[in-house]
């Protein structure tokens, strides 16, 4: 396992990343305690959680995934685990979150009261990369930053990043920062995979000219390159339950995730995967982690199952050569998403 740094700062991070968004959810609390002790066994001392979680967010399930990593955090020295948690962005866009009524916001009283609720629920005094989940691109960059900033000067937050930013909000965010002599961004979590790999063009740019690292989730298109969707569509798997009883907001998910061309790139995927003797996964998250902007990448996983055939991507190393086959599906078929969302934000 290889150890980056977070952007600029002092705090370096295993490559990958252990995401709990299935923490509380798909996953009860005993399976969720096995997941973060094999993880952290293999060597991965970075979780990344959410106020939010777990997925799909509910009002009854708010935070419950923060409380169930809390309480496995508690029983480990402290400084050797890396916890990354998010506030949730504003209730008035492309998405009312169950939090606060409905009515969040990236204003000072919102984000330290969900601060305070996270350090409280993680059972810990201090965050080390706190992150907006999705901005607020009405709203002064430096009046967010100036807040965040604040909580780093208390001692709550060693580092801070923003997630699901557009390469123009991004952009933004680092010259308000400069302009206002507060803490800049030093990460963006965004979605990027061998099926969304629009990181790679403006994106990858602003994160190599302005040392921020990016965190990609969904290495495995939310489960799609795995190829459990290639045949039907599995019970219990995220997709198939948006497809069937998700709201319009969740269908229209699901058709990005899950289409013809999602899935012809699948295939051709696992032909590279099988070829050179891997999965389709290992394969997936190996892609993610051999870029130079991408300081670790974020995967989930439901089951020990599971992650067990993610960390079969520790060891892999990519060759030219199938890098360069990977390239190909990607002009065959490119951007099989058609797109990822941030045009809603």
């Amino acid at each position: 396992m290889q150890r980056r740094r977070l952007g600029g700062s002092g705090v370096a991070v295993s490559d990958l990343c252990m995401g709990t968004m299935t923490f509380g959810g798909q996953c009860d609390e005993s399976t969720s305690h096995a997941i973060c002790d094999r993880a952290a066994d293999a060597g991965i001392d970075f979780f990344d959680a959410a106020e939010l979680y777990p997925v799909p967010p509910s009002a009854e399930l708010f935070g419950k995934t923060e409380e169930i990593f809390g309480r496995w955090l508690k029983q480990k020295p402290r400084e050797a685990v890396v916890v990354a948690t998010k506030v949730t962005g504003p209730g008035h866009g492309w998405f009312t979150p169950p939090v606060r009524h409905g009515k969040t916001a990236l204003d000072r009283r919102q984000i330290i009261s969900a601060c305070e609720d996270s350090l409280r629920r993680l059972q810990t005094d201090y965050i080390d990369l706190y992150q907006t989940h999705w901005p607020d691109h009405g709203m002064p960059y430096s009046e967010v930053l100036g807040v965040l900033t604040e909580l780093r000067d208390a001692g709550k937050v060693r580092v801070i990043g923003c997630s699901n930013e557009s390469c123009w909000g991004l952009m933004k965010s680092l010259w308000a920062a400069d302009q206002s002599r507060v803490d800049r961004y030093q990460t963006v979590q965004n979605n990027f995979s061998l099926i969304n790999r629009r990181c790679e063009s403006e994106l990858a740019q602003v994160c190599r000219r302005e040392q921020v690292s990016l965190l990609p989730y969904s290495p495995l298109g939310g489960g799609v390159l795995t190829g459990k969707y290639q045949e039907d569509r599995p019970d219990g798997a995220r997709f198939s339950g948006y497809l069937q009883t998700g709201n319009d907001r969740q269908k229209a998910m699901a058709n990005r995730f899950v289409n013809a061309r999602t899935l012809e790139t699948t295939r051709q995927v696992a032909e590279i995967a099988t070829s050179i003797g891997t999965t389709a996964t290992a394969l997936s998250i190996a892609w993610s982690r051999q870029h130079d902007f991408v300081a670790s990448t974020i995967f989930g996983a439901t089951s020990l199952e599971q992650l067990e055939q993610a960390l079969e991507a520790r060891d892999l190393i990519l060759d030219q050569e199938t890098l360069d086959r990977l390239d190909a599906v990607d002009r065959e078929i490119p951007n099989p998403m058609t797109e990822d969302g941030l045009r809603r934000l």
